[in-house]
């Protein structure tokens, strides 16, 4: 079969043949793939830079994906942490970690949204309790993901939701997609600190895809200026765009009530996963979230591996 290769962890993968995968467990298939979104997560994989990478080569990329079972039937499914992975002709399957599709959904539309989406549909259900008008800051809003917790937010209930980031543009559009308010974040730190701090200082729960600096600036910000400390706020850990670690005084933690936590492969199951792909397609379906395709043809994947997706858009590979 032909295949996105990965060789190098300093190059990007090589659209080459491959050996056809076989399935070996009770539960495994070999499915035709259809098309695999180009995730940041992908990425990071083939990089040899996730905290999930064996340091195996060769390798496949791909998290995830929609493709035919053998039985005819549509499916989008969450591929096993290994080297073989889905951005490929074909790629095993576990039913287990797999939710049948409608007849005539847009498959580039569930490839491409569904990994975004999940981040932040999994901690506002999994790893926090969201209560009915409850106010959330995104932080790193402008991002696929980003967008999509803003909507999800929105969705799931939230009273008030604050989206922060870098792209003007972007932050414009999410006051027409759920967000109330927006914050730009800038190279000067204390500004964007001073902002944050005037906006989200009582939100109830943040949504984190950055972390480093811009984390322990806002955390520090928004905690100074929290007028009821013992009010809870749950920091949701989600993304490290803008770098994988941070440094908080410890009063951070003695002088309010605030809680940090992650949203991962690890800190949330398996079975919590699939448990809520079900919900998520239907949301999709409905057209309320969701990311745009951009379709590349998987003999593309060279090229389309270092490009920048626009505006609420995913890459997604198309063999």
């Amino acid at each position: 079969m032909n295949a996105a290769v990965v060789t190098s962890f300093d190059e990007p993968p090589h659209y080459r043949e491959f050996e056809v995968p076989t399935p070996t467990g009770h539960h495994e298939v070999l499915a035709e793939v259809l098309a695999v979104g180009l995730h940041p997560r992908v990425k990071s994989g083939a990089s040899g830079s996730h905290y999930t990478s064996s340091g195996t080569l060769p390798a496949i990329p791909g998290v995830d994906g929609v493709g035919r079972l053998p039985d005819g039937r549509l499916a989008y499914f969450v591929a096993d942490d290994d080297v073989i992975g889905t951005m490929a002709e074909r790629a095993v399957v576990d039913v287990r970690r797999s939710v049948v599709l409608p007849d005539g959904v847009d498959v580039a539309r569930v490839a491409a949204s569904m990994n975004p989406a999940m981040s932040s549909w999994v901690a506002l259900r999994r790893r926090v309790q969201l209560k009915p008008g409850a106010s959330v800051l995104v932080l790193g809003a402008t991002g696929s993901a980003g967008t999509a917790a803003v909507q999800i937010a929105r969705r799931l209930g939230a009273g008030r939701v604050v989206g922060a980031g870098r792209d003007r543009q972007r932050l414009d559009a999410l006051l027409e997609l759920g967000a109330d308010e927006v914050v730009r974040i800038t190279d000067d730190r204390a500004e964007t600190a001073a902002a944050l701090a005037e906006v989200a200082s009582d939100v109830d729960v943040a949504l984190d895809y950055l972390w480093s600096t811009p984390a322990s600036d806002a955390i520090v910000a928004m905690l100074t200026a929290r007028q009821d400390r013992s009010r809870a706020l749950d920091w949701v850990q989600i993304g490290s765009m803008a770098g994988p670690t941070i440094e908080l005084p410890s009063a951070a933690f003695r002088s309010t009530n605030f809680r940090l936590l992650g949203a991962g492969q690890g800190s949330v199951s398996l079975h919590d996963y699939v448990a809520e792909l079900p919900s998520l397609v239907d949301e999709l379906q409905s057209g309320a979230i969701g990311v745009a395709p951009r379709i590349v043809p998987l003999a593309d994947v060279e090229s389309a591996w270092s490009r920048v997706d626009a505006p609420n858009e995913r890459t997604v590979i198309v063999p």
